[in-house]
């Protein structure tokens, strides 16, 4: 339906395939909750030898529909329901293998993977463990999803504590040297109201002093002390920062803060209307750094958690803010100055861009 302008809406404008088709980024993916419903069932079957399937499958909820919320504090909950299936290395191996394979599919060329690396002694899973299956999975997946490169992200979970942070900071110092360039930061997540930030800001300093980025989950959830001690920190990239301006429980400050190091800010449009930290799309914070010209990226953070691709993010982006497909491009396109990656990786993959934007410029109004 045409405005009343006679205008097309960018939904009847742009058509999905147009998503789908453009190269994608994909720099804020926890693995498990980027589990796709089809391997979650995969899972629960695995586990039915010991529990009746139909109450497992009843009780076990890992997915929020179309059209459902949950506050963040249910979201943070169907994460330990997920970590009940994933539990054990096999495991581990087979998500992360299909996640990889996932966005593969939706055409996403670079992915930075991130994830809390899990002990369990009941199946004899350590950290180290954990982060190895990780690694292997990527490996595996060059040859059943070769379109795409993998980076991991080893991440740090607040309810854990600061000296859990500092055991990951060493692992992942330790597992880089033996990745090969595959293990490139450290993110800092989960409840935001665990714990003062200031109880990790050692472990964080002491990853960039060994060459890891930072890519932190800020200011999720309004506190202006927690916001300003990591900001100070100048991280590399900001996870969600949907509190940081003043409309939404931030300050001028923060703002500034923000702008004056051009620190580019991870934006999940779903996962921010279906979690409540803001409420509706329109609301949505993106079109306030948009305005700003100020560097973002379209990402999914938990697409199988909340029932997402990139390619809708994409597309839910340009419909609320109504973006031209040339606008989409280029948001699509000014991500790759953002990835955790030297310099020739990235010019490589600005040449695929400028190959991939040949051949569809015959059929949108590319220029």
């Amino acid at each position: 339906m045409a405005d009343s302008a006679g205008k097309k809406t960018t939904e009847e404008r742009i058509p999905f395939n147009f998503f789908k088709k453009i190269p994608k980024i994909e720099l804020h993916a926890h693995i498990n909750g980027s589990i796709s419903t089809e391997t979650i069932e995969k899972l629960i079957k695995r586990k039915s030898n010991h529990v009746n399937h139909e109450s497992l499958v009843s009780q076990w909820q890992t997915t929020i529909q179309k059209g459902d919320t949950r506050d963040l504090d249910e979201c943070l909950n169907m994460f330990g329901i997920i970590y009940q299936l994933v539990d054990d290395t096999d495991t581990v191996f087979l998500v992360t293998k299909s996640v990889i394979e996932d966005f593969e599919q939706d055409n996403v060329r670079y992915l930075e993977l991130r994830s809390t690396p899990r002990a369990n002694t009941e199946t004899g899973m350590t950290k180290q463990s954990y982060i190895e299956a990780v690694l292997a999975a990527i490996e595996e997946a060059k040859k059943t999803a070769p379109d795409i490169i993998v980076r991991f992200i080893l991440a740090i979970s607040r309810k854990h504590g600061p000296d859990d942070a500092l055991d990951t900071v060493h692992l992942a110092m330790q597992y880089k040297e033996k990745a090969n360039g595959i293990i490139v930061g450290i993110d800092l997540s989960g409840d935001p109201t665990a714990h003062n930030s200031r109880d990790f800001v050692p472990a964080l300093k002491l990853a960039r002093e060994h060459g890891l980025k930072l890519a932190l989950h800020i200011a999720e959830v309004p506190d202006l002390e927690d916001t300003r001690v990591l900001l100070n920190l100048i991280p590399d990239r900001i996870g969600h920062g949907t509190c940081i301006h003043p409309e939404n429980g931030g300050a001028e400050d923060l703002v500034n803060t923000v702008e004056e190091h051009s620190i580019p800010i991870e934006l999940c449009l779903t996962s921010n209307v279906k979690t409540k930290t803001v409420p509706s799309y329109a609301d949505h914070h993106m079109g306030y750094w948009y305005n700003k010209q100020h560097p973002c990226m379209v990402c999914t953070d938990d697409k199988g958690v909340f029932s997402t691709t990139l390619s809708e993010e994409y597309s839910v982006m340009a419909r609320t803010f109504n973006l031209t497909e040339e606008q989409v491009w280029n948001l699509a396109f000014r991500s790759i100055d953002h990835i955790f990656e030297g310099e020739a990786l990235k010019n490589n993959l600005r040449e695929l861009w400028k190959t991939e934007k040949e051949k569809l410029m015959s059929a949108v109004n590319l220029k």
